[in-house]
């Protein structure tokens, strides 16, 4: 196996991570007034950062807005507001007020070793791109951390029109590059969604979303494992 000329990163769950703040529901109550309870808080979070399926409660419209909802900021707004409001969240305003959290550079973390392993790549020679199926600019949030000049190029669902597996994002962050797939590797958390890089003959390495301190090293390890032994 030869060592990849380029790597690519997934963003969300990978080289940064959401987070809400307890802070975030203050002020937000059901209809009849009560304060949000724990769970359902926990289960608020949990749909707009790792959602899976369409949710049963959409109307066709909104159905329509959430299979469309990464290739087109507007299509995100209502596909998520829609799904808050059918979560318990029909106040009007509070829908928006969490939402906006998620498009807030402010509530993305930073993985304890995203930095060193883009420092580490950009030291050793080998192209970073970052492929996401996302809505909105993620730029924002590497210009917050500091990172933002040691990517070479951004593959995002929106600005590209293609979403993860599809091999058109992949090639997107590749071809400016001039790195073929096969001598790149893909690190991201979703064995659908990143893995479909396998498809071009690109290789992957998976890795789990979860709090920065129950995984201090796992993209060094993702590299590691492609012989890019990187400091630590």
């Amino acid at each position: 196996m030869s060592t990849p000329q380029a790597v690519l990163f997934d963003f969300s769950g990978t080289l940064f991570r959401f987070e809400a703040r307890d802070e975030w529901f203050d002020g937000l109550h059901d209809e009849d007034g009560n304060a949000l309870h724990l769970d359902a808080q926990a289960e608020l979070i949990r749909r707009m950062t790792q959602p899976v399926g369409i949710p049963a409660a959409l109307s066709d419209d909104d159905r329509t807005a959430w299979e469309q909802r990464d290739l087109d900021p507007a299509q995100h707004r209502r596909a998520y507001l829609s799904m808050l409001r059918a979560s318990g969240l029909s106040v009007p305003g509070h829908a928006e007020q969490l939402y906006a959290r998620v498009v807030d550079a402010q509530s993305w973390v930073i993985f304890r070793d995203t930095r060193a392993v883009l420092e580490g790549l950009r030291s050793a020679g080998v192209r970073i791109g970052v492929v996401s199926n996302i809505a909105f600019d993620l730029r924002e949030v590497l210009e917050l951390h500091g990172v933002i000049d040691l990517v070479d190029t951004f593959a995002l669902s929106y600005e590209v029109g293609a979403i993860k597996p599809d091999p058109a994002i992949f090639h997107a962050a590749l071809d400016p590059l001039g790195v073929e797939p096969t001598a790149a590797l893909m690190v991201g958390d979703s064995e659908h969604a990143d893995g479909g890089c396998r498809s071009l003959g690109c290789e992957f390495e998976l890795v789990h979303d979860v709090t920065p301190d129950d995984r201090p090293t796992a993209l060094l390890d993702a590299v590691a494992a492609h012989g890019i032994d990187l400091p630590r």
